[in-house]
């Protein structure tokens, strides 16, 4: 294998895939390292992260870095400048390096060469080096000492250095002005107790008083503000320092970097701005003639109106009595630039203006609503018009704004959607697709707005697209979509035909596939399932293929559903049948779809919990009609009487419930295993997923409360579910049925005592109305935007998988547990992981024969957990194990992550590794010798002569 194959499979990481032997990778950059040619050297080298990021583990980092060293030590400049460029990108790796000691002896050799240049590179090494030599007093020499070099080459990496191993360097007054700039910046570390923050912030002041030239003053300042931020305590006297700097300091330097240093703080503790601070903050915008600067101090505002901060403003507390809202500074500075012809000075000042209406509810509020409201308007309008980027996120900015005002202020949403509808059919492409999302969120927040944007809708979209351009086919997905949440899961024949003429015309095949995904999201299944079917044959995979037939599979599976009609069991059961059907046929085409490298697992085990619900519905619905079909016997009375079992009063249709009612407890449960194992996925598809688990904790509930218990089942539990705040119309149904469900039984329950046809008609209704709710395939279903894995390593491991490692019953076997945790392209994007928790059990396979001792219970078993907090992706932990039963063990190792929630996830890896306990030779040898010595006594009466018996009577 040559250095290009080498290359070629490191490039190919990716998750599922078979791994391969990282010690052959590794050899074979060892030798482009040893080759006689610069450019083979340096290729090897720049291989070398690609390499740790496949196999990020210490045994392997320590030998790839060790290698590093020695080119370190004895190649050129380049190649040194490669490997220092390899260190910096492997940053989070340098804490695996075992032989620290060897490695920084290698590289700190170069210290001492003649060449400056070397010299420089060596001291950026050893910055970059500095989380895990801290503490070596040679490096800090060495920095210091070039400190003092005339060449500014090696001067600029000692600072580098020094900025790394955050030490403070001394700023006498002899050291030159540009030195002085270099250095001061390494202040801002000085924050790791409360004296020597005190100490820095006394010098920084000496230093802005001393030399007030622009440039010593922005970086002094800055300095000021990083300290600050890091030490917390001296915030508030920071914030006070940088507004009297953008208060009287005339040079606009200062004052921007005033201004980016208070954002700074608006975000890091909002809290801590008062009143006074905000005042004087909006009295320097009110007077400031550039709109550059006013544009500046409107994004420090717009960030604090978004924060307690504006509450305080407004609600000054015991200190004096609050002005009202209209006529205070900072509404006059919104008012005034909501119309400025500055777009981002206008932007941030309806997005204040909005927060402002939403935080602080007045009885003058009216006023400020209508102001809202029209500085809005009157920003959409010209944003709508203009397509540059510009425009673009101002304009997002501000529907944004208007999204969060309709939530809070709901009677202003009518007017804010006709003023929308008239706008669409006037505005750009980009901006309609930008409006559309506006209109989707105001319409899951209010449903009864559907009805009246539809019409409006189907006539935009006849005219809508016109050519194939990225922005057109983004625009078809986006109206489709409104149309989607406006229809609320019940599309008209005329809508369909208006939106597949569109398709055909103008529409690709990845627009057909968004479209019909969201209308799968939506719950218009019969129109999906129409677009998949037309979509199967234009794919170049099999794989794709078959994930588009089970896509069009499940949707028809659930139109099955969408015609249920009250009352109409022997109907229900036919359509979960046809269902089941069609259900069966896309899980085994979503089997085919699956591949190593997308295992679609959560697809497939939502599915397997659809099929089982609908058959457990399905068994419930013959249940009920049990009743009819197999009445209880006429003694049944009697038995009940007999036995002390009212449940037997009922007949053989109890036991039934009772199994039912059990199945569906199991389902729930499954639910929340898959709950449990989706860490990456977003929040509306966990929310579906317990909105699944809690429809089969009802039924069970209900199973319970109408027939088995209908004594001691409590609706209290339940009381609180009409008050649960709704994010989507899917979860706005299932709220609504839950709550009419336990309505009916909650009343019927106190009327009739069990079992009659009033009871199992209650029940069949119940089914129905589940049913009859769409049901919502979720965005994680078809996409998966984080992705997080964990694997692991363990030592002692057998040299073949299936050798056991052997250890002896009178010793315990230190398992070594090494992790770590890999992310996709965006990391922590829904959640992050604070600590893996490791569970370690082993069980007995198989026992071999030896001496029976009386061993005491917890010693027979192992069963440990763990938690490890990661650093750089990476843990490690050890666990004691005891094997005193001989035998054959199977240790299983389990990773679960907790993330900043405290919420545990059950994501998996499990790995199995398995020990042989052997007998201490010791004590098998002790054992032998004691058989042989109890085989001897045994033997030897045997072979003893008989003693002759002597007669008393004849002797004599």
């Amino acid at each position: 294998m040559s250095l290009s194959t080498a290359r070629s499979f490191l490039s190919e990481a990716g998750y599922g895939e078979q791994e391969l032997d990282a010690n052959s990778a590794l050899m074979e950059l060892d030798k482009g390292l040893r080759s006689g040619k610069l450019g083979e050297q340096c290729e090897a080298v720049v291989l070398f992260p690609k390499l740790f990021q496949k196999y990020p583990f210490p045994i392997l980092i320590n030998s790839a870095f060790l290698k590093l060293a020695d080119i370190f030590r004895l190649g050129n400049n380049f190649l040194r400048l490669c490997v220092l460029k390899v260190t910096q990108q492997s940053e989070k790796h340098l804490e695996k390096i075992l032989n620290v000691d060897e490695f920084v002896k290698r590289v700190f050799s170069v210290i001492h060469s003649n060449d400056p240049v070397a010299r420089a590179i060596t001291l950026r090494m050893l910055g970059s080096l500095a989380t895990i030599i801290p503490e070596r007093k040679n490096a800090h020499h060495s920095v210091h000492q070039s400190l003092d070099s005339h060449d500014n080459v090696e001067v600029e990496a000692a600072i580098f250095a020094s900025a790394c191993f955050s030490f403070q360097c001394g700023l006498c007054l002899d050291t030159p002005v540009d030195l002085k700039l270099k250095l001061i910046p390494m202040l801002q570390h000085m924050h790791h107790n409360a004296s020597l923050a005190s100490s820095s912030r006394e010098l920084l002041q000496q230093l802005v008083n001393s030399y007030p030239s622009t440039p010593m003053v922005i970086v002094t300042l800055h300095t000021f503000t990083q300290l600050a931020a890091s030490s917390l305590i001296d915030i508030p006297k920071q914030l006070q320092l940088l507004l009297q700097y953008l208060k009287e300091d005339p040079r606009k330097a200062v004052k921007r970097l005033a201004i980016q240093d208070l954002k700074l703080l608006a975000k890091k503790a909002p809290h801590l701005w008062n009143r006074e601070n905000t005042q004087t903050l909006c009295e320097c915008a009110l007077s400031s003639p550039y709109n550059s600067l006013k544009l500046g101090m409107l994004s420090v505002l717009s960030t604090l109106s978004g924060t307690i901060a504006i509450k305080q403003y407004f609600n000054p507390g015991t200190g004096g009595a609050s002005a009202p809202p209209r006529l205070t500074d900072l509404v006059k500075l919104v008012q005034e630039c909501c119309y400025h012809s500055n777009l981002a000075v206008a932007a941030h000042g309806v997005t204040v203006l909005a927060n402002i209406a939403i935080s602080c509810p007045e009885k003058d509020m009216m006023q400020l609503e209508q102001d809202t409201v029209m500085g809005l308007e009157s920003l959409l309008v010209l944003c709508s018009q203009d397509d540059s980027p510009r425009a673009q996120a101002t304009l997002k900015t501000a529907l944004t704004s208007l999204v969060q005002l309709l939530k809070s202020r709901p009677h202003l949403s009518q007017s804010a959607v006709e003023f929308l509808l008239c706008q669409l059919h006037l505005a750009r492409d980009p901006s309609r697709v930008l409006m559309c999302h506006a209109l989707a969120a105001i319409a899951t927040q209010l449903p009864v707005l559907g009805e009246g944007m539809l019409g409006d809708l189907v006539d935009l979209y006849r005219v809508a697209s016109h050519s194939s351009t990225d922005k057109q086919q983004e625009l078809l997905v986006s109206l489709a979509t409104v149309v989607f949440v406006a229809s609320q899961s019940s599309l008209s024949a005329e809508v369909k035909t208006v939106i597949k003429q569109q398709l055909e015309n103008v529409a690709n095949g990845w627009t057909v596939y968004c479209i019909a995904r969201q209308a799968s999201r939506m719950g218009c299944h019969e129109f999906s399932s129409e677009l998949y079917q037309s979509l199967r044959t234009r794919v170049a995979s099999e794989h794709f293929y078959f994930w588009l037939n089970s896509l069009k599979e499940f949707s028809q599976a659930e139109q099955c559903l969408n015609g249920l009609e009250d009352g109409d069991y022997s109907a229900a059961m036919t359509a979960i049948a046809e269902a089941l059907r069609s259900y069966q046929k896309g899980f085994a085409s979503l089997t085919a779809a699956s591949t190593p490298l997308s295992p679609l697992s959560y697809q497939c085990d939502f599915v397997k919990l659809r099929i089982d619900t609908l058959q457990g519905l399905s068994q419930l619905i013959c249940t009920c009609n049990s009743l009819k079909t197999s009445p209880p016997p006429a003694i049944a009375t009697t038995i009940a009487l007999t036995s002390g079992n009212e449940l037997q009063r009922c007949g053989r249709i109890a036991m039934q419930m009772r199994v039912s009612m059990d199945e569906f407890r199991s389902l729930a449960a499954r639910y929340a295993d898959l709950y449990q194992s989706s860490f990456d996925a977003d929040s509306a598809t966990l929310r579906n997923v317990e909105l699944q688990q809690q429809s089969c904790l009802l039924v069970s509930h209900v199973i319970e409360a109408l027939i088995l218990d209908p004594h001691s089942a409590s609706f209290q539990d339940y009381g609180t579910l009409g008050s649960v705040q709704t994010e989507s119309e899917y979860e706005r149904r299932m709220m609504s049925v839950f709550n009419h469900v336990l309505e009916e039984v909650e009343g019927l329950s106190r009327k009739h005592p069990p079992v009659s046809y009033l009871h199992t008609g209650c029940l069949c209704d119940a089914v129905i109305a589940l049913l009859k709710v769409p049901l919502s395939f979720q965005r994680y279903f078809f996409q998966k935007l984080q992705s997080t894995s964990i694997k692991l390593a363990l030592s002692p491991s057998p040299r073949t998988p299936t050798e056991p490692i052997p250890v002896q019953n009178n010793q315990q076997l230190t398992l070594k547990v090494e992790g770590v945790v890999q992310h996709g392209s965006t990391p922590g994007l829904f959640r992050k992981i604070q600590s893996v928790c490791l569970n370690v059990s082993s069980t007995l396979q198989s026992k071999t024969g030896g001496p029976e001792y009386k061993i005491p219970l917890d010693s027979n078993t192992n069963e440990i957990e763990q938690r490890v907090e990661p650093h750089n992706d990476y843990f490690s932990t050890q666990f004691l194990l005891n094997f005193s039963i001989l035998g054959s063990h199977m240790v299983n190792v389990e990773a679960s992550v907790v993330d900043e929630s405290g919420i545990e996830w059950k994501t998996g890896p499990k790995t199995t590794v398995s020990v042989k306990s052997l007998e201490d030779p010791y004590a098998q040898q002790l054992r032998h010798n004691q058989q042989q010595q109890q085989q001897a006594q045994q033997a030897r009466p045997e072979t003893a002569p008989a003693p002759q018996r002597i007669n008393l009577l004849t002797a004599g």
